[in-house]
């Protein structure tokens, strides 16, 4: 990865969890991310980003699921039948507002044509978006189902690469060019040593804080009808090894969006905030057909979530400051430019803060 792009290289640290090696939703065992980013001509600016809670068969070992739903502005694909059924059955994709049914196509495609599915029937993607139609001729609608498919196949576990990549190529936030973003922490041996990895898709506003410091403030980057628009979207995916049943993954969806309002997020009436928490954990998987009437399943007690609900906060927080600091000036959809955050200046205030190390 690119050295001085991410909130930890410059000695500010967020929270009190420890990150992962990778400090990214891949640090959950068996995750993997992949990226398909459309930069052409002068108006395309836009792509696609999977991941995938595990390598195997995910219709055929399903995976508990859950998904909150901040404000709802937005065309997350596939909320009706997690919400009901309480688990995810493919890849988790990520784009554009108008490219949500592209994605949908291929994502039923490519799930329908792996072996062992011959005669399933009945396929729920799950396919999130954010609009990013300042920059991205969005109209032209230019994602194919291609480039759906070459960024499932493109995941990798290990480092993900954040800012104007995928489905975070187009996107702004605060004002500023935002993106993919992501991190994680681990808890504590007597916790549970479980990690919590998350991954978001910046395009939404507010009043940026970064470790408590009114940035956005201090930037005079806003006003009583602020500077920019504050509508937009965030999707939040958080990932975790711990055995969670949809129950408690909904409630660790929640904190997902308190990270959010720690970088001064607002959840406006335009803005779709949509978070998919998920499960990992092997023991927890749901096979599509069993001879069993009951499933049983570990599942890890009320009274120990508590701090996977920090590490969501924590992650989130991040993984959005990440997608901004990794985020580079772009010029787009018919000249429009969204410059990259002032780093020099925000680091300045953060420094005169006592919020680097």
């Amino acid at each position: 990865m690119l050295s001085q792009n991410r909130l930890r290289d410059h000695g500010i640290q967020v929270g009190v969890l420890q990150p992962g090696q990778f400090n990214a939703i891949t640090d959950v065992p068996g995750v993997q991310v992949g990226h398909s980013t459309l930069i052409e001509d002068e108006n395309i600016r836009t792509g696609v980003t999977s991941i995938l809670p595990h390598s195997g068969n995910i219709f055929q070992e399903k995976v508990p699921a859950a998904i909150f739903v901040g404000n709802g502005f937005g065309k997350l694909a596939g909320y009706t039948q997690v919400k009901e059924l309480g688990n995810l059955e493919t890849p988790i994709i990520l784009t554009n507002t108008l490219s949500v049914p592209t994605a949908m196509n291929a994502l039923i495609g490519y799930t329908l044509n792996q072996p062992e599915n011959q005669n399933v029937r009945s396929v729920n993607a799950v396919v999130g978006e954010t609009n990013d139609g300042y920059l991205n001729d969005i109209r032209g609608r230019h994602v194919t189902e291609d480039d759906v498919l070459q960024a499932i196949e493109n995941a990798t576990s290990g480092p993900v690469t954040e800012g104007n990549v995928g489905a975070g190529t187009g996107t702004i936030c605060f004002g500023f060019k935002g993106g993919i973003g992501t991190s994680s922490r681990v808890l504590p041996k007597k916790s549970g040593g479980y990690t919590v990895g998350v991954l978001v898709q910046t395009n939404f506003g507010g009043v940026l804080q970064i470790a408590g410091v009114d940035v956005g403030k201090k930037l005079g980057h806003y006003s009583n009808s602020f500077k920019y628009s504050p509508d937009g979207s965030c999707m939040m995916v958080v990932l975790t090894d711990a055995p969670l049943d949809a129950r408690n993954l909904e409630r660790l969806a929640k904190r997902a969006m308190l990270g959010l309002s720690r970088t001064g997020g607002i959840a406006s009436n335009g803005s779709g905030d949509y978070v998919i928490a998920v499960s990992t954990a092997e023991a927890c998987r749901i096979p599509y057909q069993s001879d069993d009437l009951i499933q049983s399943h570990p599942t890890l007690r009320n009274g120990a979530m508590t701090p996977l609900f920090l590490a969501t906060i924590e992650a989130t927080e991040e993984a959005i400051l990440n997608s901004l600091f990794a985020g580079e000036t772009m010029i787009g959809r018919d000249g429009h430019k969204i410059e990259a955050l002032p780093k020099k200046k925000v680091l300045a205030m953060l420094k005169e803060a006592g919020k680097m190390d």
